[in-house]
């Protein structure tokens, strides 16, 4: 369930907090709210009657479990409650709750986990853990941790042990939820993985912050509006079901032409794979613009895309002259040489939305870099054509100088062509952060692909996605998105709303086709996604 597609991150939510309070919302009664929410998670899990052990940590979070404690006691179930800290050390709201809780408050927590409980609620530690739980926190979570085979987990706010804005554990002991209920709006930690998977099953409750937080800084200051920053949104499709629903008068040719190239003779299925998702994706004429050398592969496999042969490099300039071939994708099975740089040149310069992928990114990368297994640095697609390649600049930087120029640029690397380009980023950055910094430094929407795909604009607009289930890892199902995006493109859409809107696209492909995907699958199950966004 999700209130809202904004994330935000652990600073921002303590914000929100802060205007609800200003807006006449009193902070015992949030935490009333969500103790309550994380009570009714852990009732859909056991009926009355049951064992629940809460443990509760020195914080506001634990202040949750005590709320949580009491309401299904109230309602019939058997609860015991440990703390990791003394009671009387505990302050604020969190010592509040605490006293309303009217039975025992046991601190032999190895006692109260080490057995029995059919559901463990985790209440030691929310989304603002900063460093590594140690000493009875982190053996705490192991126990918790050994439990699971026994009891269901159910985690307040951010699974104890885990940062809430980059997702990632901050030491070895790591709560391993079944389901994690949090409050008002996600935070990265429940899209950005490994958090997302430690999480379990995530609810997202009302628990009484006005939506009005989001836009306004509340009546305690100077009345002026204040919107709050939000860190990025969860990825929906945006305008897809405007562009497939067609105007009565629409053709073929007011619905894009878009021109994938080729590789050399073995290497021609990526292309092939990124034209049929452009064409799926809704453009009016896709064309495969082949080397010579691949044209008669290429022409025994294509009916609806065309083939246009050329002399590779510099044909490419002559190619894109016709205006109408408005968006062209480079990169998948072109090698990784000068050819490909020059026709990455030629491609950013021509006028047209331009998505790079895979060797047209690692054809640029930073001298230092280390390519990964999938991506040697000795693979020259068009070596047999280097010799009339004009030299251009290799480099991230001077990729960079192009895509900054161009109009409407998309970059889709997955982990080792981003690291390749952009490096490791700052310490600590979550994937969110990178992105957005990649976005920045190239000029271009960037893709940063995974199980937890991340799309970012030069402007600073970011979201996550969530929808894509792990039977995307096959080859070639990169192909197919990078085709995605360049169909949608050629269609009109600006650059950042037809980068999400393809990897929601690929993601409901994904899902929809189910365990025992292979990439030639995507493109098909396009039309039973798109009738279906019709239909809602």
């Amino acid at each position: 369930m999700i209130m809202g597609r904004e994330l935000l991150t652990i600073a921002e939510m303590a914000e929100a907090d802060r205007r609800a309070v200003a807006h006449g919302v009193p902070y015992l009664t949030l935490m009333e709210n969500a103790g309550r929410a994380v009570a009714e998670a852990a009732a859909r899990l056991l009926p009355p009657g049951g064992d629940i052990r809460v443990v509760c940590g020195p914080g506001n979070n634990g202040g949750d479990g005590y709320v949580a404690a009491r309401i299904l006691r109230g309602w019939g179930y058997r609860v015991r409650v440990a703390s990791l800290v003394p009671v009387a050390a505990l302050k604020g709201d969190a010592a509040e709750m605490a006293r309303r809780w009217s039975a025992p408050i046991e601190e032999n927590w190895p006692e109260v986990l080490g057995w029995g409980g059919d559901v463990i609620i985790d209440a030691i530690f929310g989304a603002g853990l900063s460093r590594a739980p140690e000493g009875d926190f982190a053996a705490a979570i192991a126990l918790i941790n050994e439990r699971r085979l026994a009891a269901s987990i159910v985690a307040v706010d951010v699974t104890s042990g885990v940062h809430g804005d980059t997702g990632q554990p901050l030491g070895e002991t790591v709560v391993e939820a079944d389901v994690t209920v949090t409050f008002f709006r996600l935070k990265p930690a429940h899209v950005l993985h490994p958090g997302r998977s430690l999480a379990g099953d995530v609810v997202v409750a009302d628990i009484g912050i006005p939506e009005a937080v989001l836009e306004s800084a509340g009546n305690d200051g100077d009345g002026r509006a204040a919107p709050l920053a939000t860190s990025a949104m969860v990825n929906h499709p945006h305008d897809l079901a405007r562009v497939v629903r067609l105007a009565p008068l629409a053709h073929k040719y007011t619905r894009g032409h878009a021109v994938v190239v080729s590789g050399p003779p073995e290497a021609t299925g990526a292309a092939r794979l990124g034209a049929r998702g452009a064409l799926r994706a809704g453009a009016g004429l896709v064309t495969v613009a082949s080397p010579r050398p691949s044209a008669v592969v290429n022409a025994a496999h294509l009916t609806a895309i065309m083939l246009l042969p050329f002399d590779a490099p510099g044909g490419l300039e002559q190619v894109l002259q016709d205006r109408r071939r408005n968006a062209v994708l480079i990169g998948p099975g072109c090698g990784v040489d000068d050819s490909t740089r020059a026709m990455v040149r030629i491609a950013l310069g021509s006028g047209a939305a331009v998505v790079l992928d895979a060797d047209a990114l690692t054809s640029f990368a930073r001298p230092s870099a280390s390519p990964d297994d999938s991506t040697p640095a000795s693979v020259s697609g068009f070596g047999f054509l280097s010799r009339s390649a004009p030299e251009i600049a290799a480099g991230p930087e001077a990729l960079f100088a192009m895509t900054r120029a161009a109009e409407r640029a998309v970059l889709t690397p997955h982990a080792g062509e981003f690291g390749r380009l952009f490096g490791a980023g700052e310490p600590g950055a979550s994937k969110i952060d990178r992105t957005r910094a990649a976005a920045a430094a190239s000029g271009a929407v960037v893709v940063f692909k995974g199980a937890d795909t991340v799309i970012a604009a030069p402007d600073g607009r970011a979201a996550v996605n969530i929808n894509a289930p792990p039977w995307l890892a096959t080859a070639g199902s990169g192909d197919v998105l990078a085709g995605f995006v360049t169909g949608l493109l050629a269609q009109g859409m600006p650059a950042f709303e037809a980068a999400c809107a393809a990897v929601w696209l690929h993601g409901s492909c994904a899902d929809r086709i189910g365990p025992g995907l292979i990439a030639e699958d995507l493109p098909e199950a396009v039309p039973a996604v798109f009738r279906g966004l019709l239909e809602t």
